[in-house]
């Protein structure tokens, strides 16, 4: 994920933090400290770093679970509403994947109950109170894990409990219809936190319904797409119409490329059709700033991090590529010759077209 930078790993995940999370951080010591000065402002800026490390352990939950099903998960993220394990898959086994969801908010209702056994009360009167210092330390972090347990358990997407919805629905319908009336459903309780974030002027709740409504959608689309990328292959896929680059095509010419086609990358091939690597506009446009690098070679910038695969190839193993970062997918004969590309744009117009 952009903007986010890695902490470290732990059981086998990458532990990653978005930079947002910092100024979140900082904007609750800040209020804090305007408030109620400086005492709670260090003991706000513990509590929520101690919330986030009950998050991290939330999405362990999910990720070690995973893992008896070989699934992997390269790495878990903090962000300012929470948490997010990137897991390579979903188990689609209704069993599974209510295992799976399940794992997280249970890992949360076992933190309360420690937490209760070394003296936390819970009392919801003391709800109103979280972001002051009164309930305490303890009994504003059991509180806090509770309540992530019981809010995950909603069910809609993203939410656990929406996975389980989903896992249930596919016991009477097929996963796309299953989804998307979990990701209606996700969608519903996000126009509904939204309205109650404006009504009481909470802006956390209001960001919480944003990505909600858009993580439901997303969850959406790409079951979609997978279903409809399981019955097809590379070759019917890819793009067989494009320009391509030498290595020692300059950047001038690369430039002039861009200018006279649609095209957002460029294969750059040697003289037998070799693919040698990618030039994207993104790289093309960040080297071109001073006069003197139009001359530079185009082998100079090029993205050579760019998997290969047969022309029989499953489009579903295409598209998993695509998201671990690759800018396209070469599609080559035996011999290693390029004859056509996939890109992520391409599988979103494939979709349109066989109207889903």
């Amino acid at each position: 994920m952009t903007w986010s930078f890695p902490l470290g790993r732990l059981l086998g995940s990458e532990v990653r933090v978005h930079v947002t999370f910092f100024l979140l951080l900082a904007w609750i010591g800040a209020a804090t400290y305007a408030d109620q000065g400086w005492p709670a402002a260090v003991e706000n800026t513990l509590f929520v770093l101690a919330l986030f490390a009950c998050v991290v352990a939330h999405e362990f939950g999910h990720a070690l679970m995973a893992r008896r099903y070989g699934i992997r998960t390269p790495d878990i993220t903090l962000l300012p509403i929470g948490g997010l394990a990137r897991l390579e898959r979903m188990p689609e086994k209704p069993a599974q994947e209510i295992a799976v969801a399940l794992a997280g908010p249970a890992v949360n209702v076992v933190i309360w109950a420690v937490l209760v056994i070394f003296g936390a009360r819970t009392n919801l009167a003391d709800l109103a109170q979280l972001d002051s210092t009164g309930p305490g330390f303890l009994a504003r972090l059991a509180m806090i894990n509770l309540m992530l347990a019981i809010f995950n358990m909603i069910p809609a997407f993203p939410m656990d409990g929406g996975r389980v919805l989903r896992a249930a629905l596919c016991l009477a319908m097929d996963r796309v219809k299953a989804t998307r009336a979990a990701a209606a459903a996700g969608q519903l309780v996000a126009v509904l936190l939204g309205y109650a974030g404006l009504a009481s002027g909470n802006p956390m709740l209001v960001l919480i319904a944003v990505f909600v409504f858009i993580a439901a959608n997303a969850e959406s689309q790409d079951v979609a797409i997978r279903a409809v990328s399981r019955r097809m292959l590379a070759r019917e896929a890819m793009i067989t119409s494009f320009e391509a680059l030498t290595p020692a095509d300059t950047l001038d010419t690369a430039t002039a490329a861009v200018i006279r086609t649609t095209q957002h990358e460029f294969p750059v091939l040697d003289s037998d059709g070799v693919l040698q690597g990618f030039v994207t506009r993104a790289r093309l446009f960040a080297a071109i700033a001073g006069e003197e690098s139009k001359l530079l070679p185009v082998a100079s910038i090029m993205e050579t991090a760019v998997p290969a695969v047969p022309l029989t190839t499953g489009l579903e193993t295409v598209l998993n590529r695509l998201h671990e970062g690759a800018p396209a997918v070469a599609v080559c004969t035996p011999k290693g010759q390029m004859v056509g590309y996939i890109t992520a744009e391409n599988i979103g117009e494939l979709m349109v077209i066989k109207g889903r």
